[in-house]
């Protein structure tokens, strides 16, 4: 059990730092790379938009198709995606390679925690999950320390090169890990509710970067309305599909709806 725990805070770690930690290696990337205000700002957007669309998806391919299973995928892609990003030589590389690095934590951080929830027993799973709770917070805490002296003693590279043997580590832990699932998993994944999220998360960041633009196009305002209708299909999917990503009925639980409108608005004061 005690692998589980490591393999999940490690892993966790590694998506949470590299969320926070590139913020202060942006000024070295856009004078190195070089790269323009909007071309940084996807920098840093495009790993936390997949990483938001996709985290709901990469959760439920856990509970059907093995939870150890996809958070190799997930160490894997996540890892590989680093060392594109380490090697990147122009802008839309180092977005596109931040992407799937993204997609890569989607699978890892929600499958962390499910596989805790799988390795202990419930009295003993509050406390794994206090643990695996506060170290990923303290790790998303140091990561612009980290990505700051990691920029100024090597290189802004740097910052996705430590992903490489922290993500060996985690692998080698899987091997002592036993598979597991949800026993009430069936039907196929909801595929159309993740596509549907996507594209508005993406249609609405796109349009939020390009009006801070000092050459905004005319195309901000159309992308967001695109992004608004497709949240709003979204929202009408989850509540048609016999396996929503988001089932409907979680926001009846009362507490539930205030943690995420507290996280919301405390995302949004960030």
């Amino acid at each position: 059990m005690r692998a589980v725990l490591v393999a999940a805070i490690v892993a966790s770690g590694m998506g949470y730092i590299d969320g926070t930690a590139l913020n202060v290696a942006l000024p070295a990337i856009k004078s190195q790379l070089p790269a323009n205000d909007a071309q940084a700002q996807w920098v840093a957007e495009g790993y936390l938009l997949f990483l938001s669309a996709l985290i709901l998806i990469g959760g439920a391919l856990g509970d059907r198709y093995g939870r150890r299973l996809l958070f190799a995928i997930g160490i894997a892609t996540f890892a590989l995606a680093s060392v594109a990003c380490g090697l990147a030589a122009t802008p839309a590389f180092l977005v596109a390679a931040r992407c799937v690095q993204g997609a890569g934590a989607a699978l890892m951080i929600p499958e962390s925690l499910a596989l805790i929830t799988a390795a202990y027993a419930a009295r003993e799973r509050g406390r794994a999950i206090g643990i695996w709770a506060s170290a990923s917070a303290l790790t998303a805490a140091a990561g612009p320390v980290l990505g700051g002296w990691l920029t100024q003693a090597l290189s802004w590279r740097a910052v996705f090169w430590i992903n490489v043997p922290l993500a060996a580590f985690v692998l080698l832990l899987l091997r002592g890990v036993s598979e597991s699932r949800a026993s009430d998993a069936r039907g196929i994944p909801d595929v159309l509710g993740s596509a549907c999220i996507t594209i508005s998360l993406g249609c609405i960041i796109f349009a939020l970067i390009d009006v801070q633009s000092a050459h905004a196009s005319a195309f901000w305002l159309p992308l967001l309305v695109v992004g608004a209708a497709f949240l709003a299909l979204f929202a009408y999917v989850e509540r048609r599909v016999a396996e929503p990503v988001a089932p409907p009925r979680l926001f009846a639980n009362v507490p539930f709806t205030l943690a995420n409108l507290y996280t919301f608005l405390l995302y949004a004061g960030l």
